[in-house]
């Protein structure tokens, strides 16, 4: 199922770049940034085994998930519910702008889920951010959206694709005017591998984004760009660790990340094999948890 199609289904460091050895990575680490799930990753297996599906993660591993959509029969209440009884916490969801009609659903969804961090999930490509005009009307968007959170008690965040890297506006990359121009209370959820698939070094846009980085999200493959992109078919992703990511330098960079959020868009193969093997090098070498 690709992205178009499940959003309809549910309705809706170090000085001078020197990196660090991996030992100082973990020590470095430990203790502040913390794994995620992003169940985008497995909203084919929630459809056919939402139960089920859920009590294999947890076996993995995983203490924290991000929630996305959940297939129409499933209510917010219900999955909230079924996460707890797997002892899955919820680090942050992905949400729609909090809309005038969309407001007490932002709160809601937090309420709900017991997270105050809500990220906008940025899906579809808005043609507006091809424009100066237009990405300084969507900042107004997310700056009101961010005022609406903050009064709420909630925090607002954003998530990338590659537009936001490809584009270039007023002479500068979209993301550049995000990060300089957004409410400061704005945090961002650095997609690395977007950012690597537009033409960017993951780890370096971490470190431009400073205490900003709150969450990154953490996938691994061949990260190149193809037309294919724009149709909503990416090549299929590895575990963590498997494809051509540089994941030591990401993590080495992300000294202000909460939570590293893995996701796997589309896979080959089994899913919750390539979940496991992410778990397991992020917490091995790392001492992620």
């Amino acid at each position: 199922m690709n992205r178009k199609n499940f959003l309809r289904i549910a309705g809706a460091g170090v000085a001078g770049g020197v990196l660090m050895p991996d030992a100082l990575i973990a020590s470095f680490n430990k203790g502040q940034a913390k794994l995620a799930l992003q169940l985008y990753t497995v909203r084919d297996e929630i459809k056919n085994d939402f139960e089920g599906t859920l009590k294999r993660i947890a076996d993995i591993g995983f203490k924290y998930v991000e929630t996305a959509f959940w297939p129409k029969d499933i209510s917010m209440q219900q999955a909230a519910a079924a996460l707890k009884s797997k002892g899955l916490i919820v680090s942050s969801c992905h949400v729609a702008l909090p809309a005038d009609d969309q407001g007490q659903l932002f709160i809601e969804t937090a309420k709900v889920f017991g997270s105050k961090n809500l990220i906008w999930h940025g899906w579809p490509e808005d043609k507006r951010y091809s424009t100066l005009d237009g990405t300084r009307e969507l900042i107004k968007a997310y700056n009101r959206a961010a005022a609406f959170a903050t009064t709420n008690g909630l925090h607002f965040g954003l998530h990338n694709h590659w537009w936001e890297y490809r584009n270039v506006v007023g002479g500068k990359p979209v993301f550049e005017w995000l990060l300089t121009e957004t409410d400061p209370t704005i945090f961002f959820e650095i997609d690395t591998y977007w950012v690597k698939v537009a033409g960017f070094t993951p780890a370096d846009v971490v470190k431009r984004f400073g205490k900003r980085a709150r969450f990154l999200h953490i996938k691994d493959g061949p990260a190149v760009w193809n037309e294919k992109l724009t149709k909503d078919e990416p090549d299929p992703m590895t575990a963590v660790g498997k494809g051509t990511q540089d994941i030591p330098a990401i993590v080495n960079a992300a000294a202000y990340a909460e939570f590293l959020v893995v996701e796997m868009d589309r896979v080959s193969g089994d899913v919750f094999a390539a979940i496991k093997d992410s778990y397991n090098y992020l917490h091995e070498k790392f001492g992620l948890l």
